[in-house]
């Protein structure tokens, strides 16, 4: 592994034997945004022509499940104690952790690609197929995801937890890029007018929001993104 930042070792890390309540409330509201954006399509109409019934609708359905879920503890980050005690542990991965983070990987991946293809083809051609992407090209994209997830062909949703030191930084580092680049980008759509010229800009600053965060996040420069691994440093 070709690797030139800090690093976390599993034998230093404290363990924490129990989740307080707070610790687990606060991860509901992320589980919450994760599923509710699970509908692309109704998601871009949110934030095309504002809160319709069917979001409202939807949301429901999602606070229902997810806090269902969490009361049971089948919420990463919602259990009463941590499932992964020690990073490098083989063990197996429960469905409920699967599940989750396949519909993480989606909502990070699929909004992230649509909305570049979508900045991209407006500076290229002065016209926005935004509509037409999440109409037609959502599902699709969604659906690979979701296979790539079911099959344990994405990090953090295998069969094991072995690797978890390793996965949790590809996951946390690309939430931090997509998170960033997609604000600076519903920034400029705000306050930049609409013209071509306005929307090369915004294509640049998406892709460098990527690209600089995204390499702060592979130096393990943000949170949660060093790597975890076992063993101990041999010194001579």
């Amino acid at each position: 592994m070709h690797y030139r930042g800090k690093v976390d070792f599993a034998h230093e890390r404290k363990v924490r034997e129990r989740n307080t309540r707070l610790y687990r409330l606060c991860h509901w509201p992320i589980w919450i945004w994760v599923f509710f954006l699970a509908p692309g399509p109704l998601t871009f109409s949110l934030f095309a022509h504002g809160f319709s019934l069917a979001n409202g609708l939807w949301l429901g359905a999602v606070l229902i499940g997810t806090g269902i879920a969490g009361l049971r503890g089948q919420l990463p980050g919602a259990e009463p104690r941590p499932y992964i005690l020690r990073f490098d542990e083989d063990r197996p991965n429960p469905l409920y952790r699967r599940v989750c983070y396949t519909f993480a990987w989606s909502a990070v991946i699929t909004f992230a690609s649509l909305n570049l293809a979508g900045v991209a083809l407006s500076a290229l051609t002065g016209i926005w197929y935004m509509h037409q992407l999440y109409t037609w090209a959502y599902f699709p994209l969604c659906g690979l995801i979701l296979l790539l997830g079911a099959v344990g062909k994405l990090p953090r949703v295998g069969p094991s937890t072995k690797a978890e030191g390793l996965e949790r930084r590809y996951f946390y580092g690309s939430v931090w890029a997509v998170t960033a680049a997609q604000s600076v980008v519903l920034v400029l759509w705000k306050v930049l007018p609409r013209s071509h010229s306005a929307d090369i800009v915004k294509l640049l600053a998406y892709v460098a929001a990527l690209l600089f965060v995204g390499l702060l996040a592979s130096r393990g420069k943000l949170y949660r993104t060093r790597p975890i691994l076992p063993g101990e440093i041999m010194v001579e």
